[in-house]
């Protein structure tokens, strides 16, 4: 039977605008990303706004699923896409750069690992994890030279709007100074990603939807929401143990999902809604590690509402 789904971006049961759904009605292929580490620092961690990093950032920089770095970046791609293949044999692909900070480098050096990722057969684009703080203008001017030849995807680290929760977890850059890189990016017509985190200490529910309602009004292209992950090792770790901050239910998380939803313009495309933790690493909330139960439930719960993404957006 047809679905009987309302909403415009889909072609199933989902109520809410999926990567999978935009990059299979652009690319009218299967596309995968395969996760890279070319080795960069953060300018949290080095010192040059501040130290240590985010305290909730694994070892890997958020690389876990990326390639090693005892690895040239052709070995690693290779790699990561032969294993990808068994799985979607008749794939393309997008180079991700993922760990730590992507831009923070001389811009030859971001040469010499995006452009033989470019030169790889089958590959239709690249995705730049990074920081807003840590985009020169001579990168931009790169990144305008890229997004005339690939299909270019800037993803940038917002995590909250609020400077207090900012200021904890040691973002060391300001909601303007993020503001104005949106805004830099988007004059020169490249996509714009941002990453969320729900569940951040001291954090209510409408801090977090406050957040979402302030990217809403933003042009960006696409949302990354994810959970809390206390991870092992981390500055997090001990700032758990000492203060014991609330670590939301599936069931909260999942509300707070929805609600989110619903405060996004339709158009932009859901990158990710839920984490994708180290199961060896994660401490708290062990029900991350049941990730397809998350996705499932969240859909669920917008038929039981009977929601779309984008309802209450005015």
């Amino acid at each position: 039977m047809p679905s009987l789904n309302k909403f415009k971006y889909s072609d199933d049961n989902k109520r809410y605008h999926t990567l999978n759904y935009f990059y299979k009605h652009k690319f009218n292929s299967k596309i995968f990303k395969v996760s890279l580490n070319a080795g960069f620092s953060c300018p949290n961690i080095d010192g040059t706004v501040g130290y240590g990093g985010c305290i909730y950032c694994s070892k890997s920089g958020s690389g876990e699923f990326a390639g090693k770095t005892s690895d040239d970046i052709v070995t690693q791609f290779n790699k990561v896409k032969n294993m990808m293949l068994k799985k979607w044999p008749n794939a393309k692909y997008i180079g991700y750069f993922q760990a730590r900070t992507n831009t923070y480098a001389p811009v030859e050096r971001l040469k010499q690992v995006y452009e033989p990722i470019l030169k790889q057969e089958g590959v239709v684009g690249l995705n730049i994890g990074t920081r807003c703080d840590a985009i020169s203008d001579e990168c931009l001017d790169y990144l305008t030279d890229l997004n005339k030849r690939t299909y270019l995807t800037v993803e940038l680290g917002l995590q909250t709007m609020h400077e207090k929760t900012s200021k904890l977890i040691n973002r060391c850059h300001s909601l303007e100074c993020f503001k104005d890189m949106v805004n830099k990016l988007r004059e020169r017509n490249i996509n714009v990603v941002v990453h969320i985190i729900n569940g951040l200490p001291g954090e209510s529910k409408e801090d977090m939807i406050e957040t979402v309602k302030y990217l809403n009004n933003l042009d960006i292209q696409g949302i990354k929401i994810h959970m809390l992950s206390v991870l092992k090792n981390t500055p997090l770790e001990e700032y758990y143990k000492k203060n014991k901050f609330h670590i939301l239910t599936k069931e909260e998380y999942i509300d707070i999902v929805v609600t989110e939803l619903e405060y996004l313009r339709d158009s932009i495309v859901i990158n990710r809604i839920t984490g994708d933790p180290d199961i060896n690493d994660l401490i708290e909330p062990t029900w991350l590690v049941k990730k397809f139960c998350v996705l499932n439930d969240i859909d669920k719960e917008m038929v039981k509402r009977d929601i779309y993404q984008g309802d209450k957006v005015v």
